[in-house]
């Protein structure tokens, strides 16, 4: 079971929350999914895609997990459902794992529950996260080109 918010920046709510929509969605074999999707949102910390941590996942950051029961590592990207395609590594919000990741950050342990028992894993790295990779690098040294002074872009 996960202990804390998550964090969800708020365009990934606004799509997440049209997904989850009844007026625009039938009863759907997905259902199950989508209601544990909408109790994970009702919680989570809605942050703009400028406040959100670079180590936290968000809707189309690519991440590497690691099982805890098996020492498996495996890296997927979390995308919405008409994008899942797991033979490329694209695994739905609406899948079990990637309702568990959404808004966590590197270095949580999420667990669940499923019919076999109790699945294990731990957030070992966001590989990539689009809001991280949009930010503007910041400019560090002397105002003056003139003067020398060279200017070191670094990522924030």
């Amino acid at each position: 079971m996960k202990l804390h918010n998550i964090v969800i920046t708020e365009p990934d709510m606004e799509r997440l929350r049209y997904l989850l929509d009844p007026v625009r969605r039938p009863l759907s074999k997905d259902q199950e999914h989508l209601d544990v999707l909408e109790q994970e949102l009702d919680r989570a910390q809605i942050l703009s895609p400028g406040e959100t941590p670079p180590e936290v996942v968000t809707m189309n950051s690519r991440v590497r997990l690691k099982n805890l029961t098996t020492g498996t590592e495996m890296t997927y990207t979390l995308v919405f459902p008409k994008d899942a395609d797991l033979k490329a590594g694209k695994i739905s919000v609406l899948a079990p794992i990637g309702t568990a990741i959404l808004g966590y950050r590197a270095g949580d342990v999420i667990a669940w529950s499923v019919p076999g028992g109790k699945r294990k894993f731990r957030i070992e790295e966001v590989l990539y996260q689009p809001e991280a990779a949009s930010r503007p690098a910041r400019v560090f040294g002397p105002r003056n080109h003139e003067a020398g002074g060279h200017r070191r872009a670094i990522a924030t």
